[in-house]
């Protein structure tokens, strides 16, 4: 089964770090890609610019809102995500936890819908 893994961190806080904890940060993140991608689990996987770089767009009633920035004002904001093909819920937790933003924010889980069975 297809496995989210959506990465949520305080952008405020990783502001803040030094060049070297975002080296230990990025080293870290390296070492699970090395773990991750030799198991052909990992489907995909990216980092994201900051919210403020984020554009959000509702259609109500046939019109268009466009705004700057994310849909919600949060404590901590959506950093990357890594979609990984895992057996089942407890393969996709043990993953979670060596997700380095894990350690310091918040990894959701979400089951990816198979829709496969509609065409």
């Amino acid at each position: 089964m297809k496995y989210l893994f959506l990465i949520y961190e305080d952008e405020a806080a990783m502001a803040t770090k030094s060049e070297q904890e975002m080296g230990a940060i990025f080293g870290a993140y390296g070492a699970l890609e090395g773990e991750l991608g030799p198991t052909g689990k990992r489907l995909g996987g990216e980092a994201l610019q900051p919210t403020a770089t984020a554009t959000s767009v509702r259609v109500r009633n046939g019109e268009a809102s466009i705004t700057d920035g994310p849909f919600a004002e949060t404590k901590e904001q959506l950093g990357g995500f890594y979609l990984i093909e895992c057996e089942n819920l407890d393969e996709a937790i043990q993953w979670a936890q060596k997700i380095p933003g894990s350690h310091d924010g918040t990894v959701e889980i979400r089951p990816v819908l198979d829709l496969s069975n509609l065409t």
